[in-house]
């Protein structure tokens, strides 16, 4: 219930819910985008960029459509993703590392601390090998559907049903 409090406060434009948001989440998400660009001072900023969007749309955030860490965690993907796919970053960095946002999340290193984070391993967890790289490819690293077909040697359309069955697995855990 304080954290609902915490959030109504923020949607007001309350500066103390705010710093206390970010006291709460930007570990974490802070962990997601730099497991995403592999870069620390560019994680920083886009970390920054994403609690200024936080700030920006807290109105626009509605509970009945998921949790406010998934939601700051989408806002800090796509802008981690974005960057991914901007042309200046590509001319830089023509190969992202091979580690995976579920290796992070279950090692544990970059979610100390974290309810939501430990929330999301017990998930993690119960996906085969595949879908941990195909999530992990297509919805934490930005790669294409065909990108990822070719990366993990299958064709597209089994990579299609392959993602469809497990987002089918992992939203039925959640349930």
């Amino acid at each position: 219930m304080q954290q609902d409090f915490l959030i109504s406060q923020l949607q007001e434009g309350n500066e103390k819910a705010f710093e206390r948001i970010y006291q709460l989440y930007s570990k974490s998400i802070f962990g997601v985008i730099f497991t995403i660009l592999r870069d620390e001072a560019l994680a920083e900023e886009i970390l920054q960029d994403v609690f200024l969007k936080v700030w920006e749309k807290a109105p626009l955030y509605e509970p009945s459509k998921g949790r406010f860490f998934t939601w700051i965690l989408n806002i800090a993907r796509n802008a981690s993703i974005d960057h991914l796919r901007s042309r200046t970053y590509k001319d830089q960095k023509k190969n992202v590392e091979d580690e995976t946002f579920v290796d992070a999340i279950e090692s544990r290193e970059n979610f100390e601390g974290s309810a939501e984070a430990h929330g999301l391993e017990k998930y993690i967890k119960l996906l085969e090998p595949l879908c941990k790289n195909i999530i992990d490819m297509l919805f934490f690293k930005g790669y294409t559907q065909k990108e990822s077909a070719k990366v993990l040697d299958i064709p597209l359309g089994t990579l299609k049903t392959r993602n469809r069955m497990c987002i089918k697995k992992l939203r039925a855990s959640l349930k």
